[in-house]
C-alpha cells in the first residue's frame, strides 16, 4: 500500500515535475480500473442502440430478458460507475496539486499546470464527442467542471461534503421542477379535454395546452419507421454517422450538461476529495468504516434503485396514468441518493476485498487498466464504434439488449491484458503520455529505464 503523504514531486532542478510510479496511490488506481471497466456496462447501450428502441425492448415487456439485465445493471451500475469515477476525478485534482505546490512554494506555478492540464482535457473531450463521435462523451464536461475545482483543494472535508450536498439538492431541485411542469401541462390538458366534453369552444392557449400534452406523448410512443431511419444513418459512412451524431453531442455538451450534468459531476467531485482527505479512497479508515458504507449503501441504494426502475417501467407503458398519480419525480428525485449510496458500498466492498487478499491476481491488472484510465476511456470509443457504426462492422441495432452484454466482456479482457502488459514497458500510457507532455509543455520520458518502477 502506498502512503497517503508521497513524495514531493520535484526535480533535482526545483522544477516541478510529473508523479512517477513509486508515488502513485494503489488503491486509486484500482478503484478507478473498476469505474472505468463498469461504466462500459452503461455506455455500450448509447453505441449500439437508437434509444427509442433501447426503451422499447426494456420497458414494453417488463419481465422479459432485456427487463431484467437492464434492472440489475440500472439497480447496480448505472450512474454508480460514473459516481465512483468522478470521485476519484475530485481526489486526482488533490494528488496533482498537493506536493507541486509544496514544492514550488505556492500556487502560481501549480495553477499554471492545473489549469493547462484542465484546458487540454476539454479539447480532448471536443475531439472524443465530434471526431470519434461518441456524444455520450464525459472529458469535456469533467476538464469544465476541473477548472472550478482548483480553488476548493484546501477546503476542509466537511466544507467540501457541505458542497457536495447544496449541488445535489439543486439537482433534485431541477428534477422537480421538471415535474412540477409535465404535471402542470397535465393539469392544463384535462381542463381543455373538459371544456370539449362540455361542448365549449376553446381559446387559442386552451388549444395549445392540449396539443402541447398530445405531442409530449406522441413523442413517447415508439416509431419504427423513425428507429429504421436511425439505424440506416448509423450503418452507413463516417459522414452518415456524423450528421446523425453532431446534433446529440451538441446536446449533451451544451445544454444536458449545463442544467443537469455539471450539479452531477461537481457533487460527486467535491464529496471525492472530501473522502480523499477523510482517507476513505487511500484504504486509511477502518474496516468497520467500509462495512458500513457497505451496509448503508447497499441496505437504502438498492431498493431505491428497484423502486425507480419500476416507476420508469410504469412510466413508459401509461405516461398519463403514471403523471396523475405519481407523487414523487422518479427516478430523478432519487438518483443522486441512490447512486451515490450504492457506489459508496462498491468502494467498500472493493477496498474490503482488497485488505482481505483474496483475488489478488486480479489487483494488479485493474491497477493497471486505472492507471491508463484516459487511453482505456477513449479505447472504448474506438472499439465501439468500430463494431457498432456503419464505418466498422456496422452492428448498430443489430443485437438486442441483453446480447450487448456479450461484448463488454471481450473488450474487459482486452483492457486488463494490455494494460498491464503496456505498462511493464512504458511509463504512461500513450494518451496519458500526450496529455502530461502537454501540461508540463515538455516531451515526457516515456520508456521505462532499469532501477525506474
Amino acid at each position: 500500500m502506498i502512503a497517503l503523504s508521497t513524495p514531493t514531486p520535484v526535480a533535482e532542478n526545483g522544477a516541478v515535475r510529473p508523479t512517477i510510479q513509486a508515488e502513485r496511490v494503489t488503491t486509486i488506481d484500482i478503484l478507478r480500473g473498476v469505474a472505468l471497466l463498469g461504466i462500459l456496462l452503461m455506455n455500450i447501450v448509447l453505441f449500439a442502440l437508437p434509444p427509442a428502441l433501447f426503451r422499447e425492448q426494456v420497458f414494453a415487456h417488463p419481465g422479459d430478458t432485456n427487463y431484467w439485465v437492464y434492472l440489475i445493471t440500472n439497480v447496480l451500475f448505472e450512474g454508480k460507475m460514473r459516481a465512483v469515477f468522478s470521485l476519484l476525478f475530485g481526489a486526482g485534482v488533490l494528488l496533482f496539486t498537493s506536493g507541486k505546490e509544496a514544492a514550488s512554494e505556492g500556487s502560481i506555478v501549480v495553477a499554471d499546470l492545473y489549469y493547462r492540464r484542465m484546458l487540454w482535457l476539454i479539447v480532448f473531450g471536443l475531439v472524443d464527442a465530434f471526431l470519434l463521435l461518441w456524444f455520450g462523451d464525459i472529458l469535456y464536461g469533467y476538464g469544465l467542471v476541473g477548472l472550478l475545482l482548483f480553488a476548493f483543494r484546501n477546503a476542509a472535508p466537511r466544507r467540501l461534503l457541505l458542497g457536495a450536498l447544496l449541488c445535489f439538492a439543486f439537482h433534485l431541485f431541477l428534477n422537480w421542477w421538471d415535474f412540477a411542469e409535465t404535471g402542470e401541462k397535465r393539469q392544463k390538458y384535462l381542463a381543455a379535454v373538459a371544456l370539449e366534453k362540455q361542448h365549449k369552444t376553446l381559446t387559442e392557449a386552451q388549444q395549445g395546452d392540449k396539443v402541447a400534452w398530445e405531442d409530449m406523448l406522441k413523442g413517447r410512443q415508439f416509431n419504427q419507421k423513425k428507429v429504421d431511419k436511425e439505424i440506416k444513418a448509423m450503418r452507413g459512412n463516417y459522414g452518415s454517422v456524423w450528421h446523425q451524431i453532431r446534433p446529440r453531442s451538441v446536446f449533451y455538451e451544451s445544454e444536458l450538461f449545463y442544467r443537469f450534468l455539471i450539479w452531477d459531476a461537481l457533487g460527486m467531485m467535491l464529496l471525492g476529495m472530501a473522502l480523499f482527505k477523510w482517507g476513505v479512497l487511500t484504504n486509511r479508515v477502518s474496516s468497520r468504516t467500509y462495512w458500513g458504507m457497505v451496509v448503508l449503501g447497499y441496505g437504502i441504494g438498492i431498493p431505491l434503485g428497484w423502486w425507480s426502475v419500476v416507476q420508469q417501467a410504469d412510466l413508459y407503458q401509461n405516461a398519463a396514468q403514471a403523471v396523475d398519480t405519481q407523487w414523487f419525480p422518479a427516478p430523478g428525485g432519487t438518483y443522486d441518493i441512490r447512486r451515490t449510496l450504492v457506489a459508496l458500498g462498491h468502494i467498500g466492498v472493493i477496498m474490503l476485498l482488497y485488505r482481505s487478499g483474496l483475488f489478488s491476481g486480479l489487483w494488479r491488472p485493474l491497477s493497471a487498466v486505472g492507471q491508463m484510465a484516459f487511453t482505456n476511456y477513449v479505447m472504448q470509443t474506438l472499439l465501439c464504434t468500430g463494431i457498432f457504426y456503419g464505418y466498422g462492422l456496422g452492428y448498430y441495432g443489430a443485437l438486442p439488449y441483453y446480447q450487448l452484454y456479450y461484448v463488454v466482456p471481450g473488450i474487459w479482457a482486452l483492457q486488463l491484458i494490455i494494460s498491464p502488459i503496456w505498462l511493464q514497458n512504458f511509463r504512461f500510457g500513450p494518451l496519458e503520455w500526450v496529455w502530461r507532455s502537454l501540461t508540463y509543455w515538455q516531451r515526457q520520458p516515456m520508456r521505462r529505464t532499469a532501477g525506474l518502477h
